[in-house]
């Protein structure tokens, strides 16, 4: 029985010690409590504070958006700008290039046919064949000698021929004349 009671004093003990723990454990806990109420506080002013701020921040970034935009643009005007000046300059060189090209192809062809024609007249002289010069010629010739042929055959007409020979004399006197 002693046992009885002695079991009944320390369980009696430990009940009051929990009871008595109890006021003292909520006054320990009391400062955590409120720091962990300040800290949900402040966590909830953050939130606030970051929404305003975000509004802002939005704000100056379609700014700076714009701004950005504008700088590009001008950027790009100056650089078509340079790129159409060299693009001009790469033009007109290879133009003339081209062009040089074109007038000496056209001179080295023209010296080719000029080669050439020297060569075919040279063998059609050899072969005794006229050129066009000597068919031009002599065609000169056989329509001045067709022009001579009509006129003294005017002249060898009865009607014509008394006249025809004081001009001829005249002009053997005028030719005689001047020797």
């Amino acid at each position: 029985m002693a046992k009885k009671t002695l079991k009944k004093k320390v369980l009696k003990k430990k009940v009051m010690k929990k009871a008595q723990a109890k006021p003292a454990a909520s006054n320990i806990a009391a400062p955590v409590v409120d720091s962990a109420r300040e800290i949900w506080l402040a966590g909830l002013g953050a939130y606030s504070v970051a929404q305003a701020e975000s509004g802002k921040l939005i704000e100056q970034g379609t700014k700076l958006f714009d701004k950005l935009v504008s700088e590009g643009s001008k950027l790009e005007k100056m650089t078509r700008k340079v790129t159409d000046t060299a693009v001009g300059d790469i033009k007109g060189g290879v133009e003339s290039t081209v062009d040089a090209v074109r007038k000496q192809a056209t001179d080295n062809w023209d010296k080719l046919e000029n080669i050439f024609e020297d060569r075919v007249a040279r063998v059609l002289g050899t072969l005794g064949v006229p050129t066009a010069d000597d068919v031009n010629k002599l065609s000169a010739r056989v329509q001045k000698l067709s022009r001579q042929v009509t006129t003294l055959a005017k002249s060898s007409s009865p009607k014509a021929a008394k006249p025809r020979k004081a001009a001829a004399k005249k002009k053997v006197t005028k030719k005689v004349s001047k020797k």
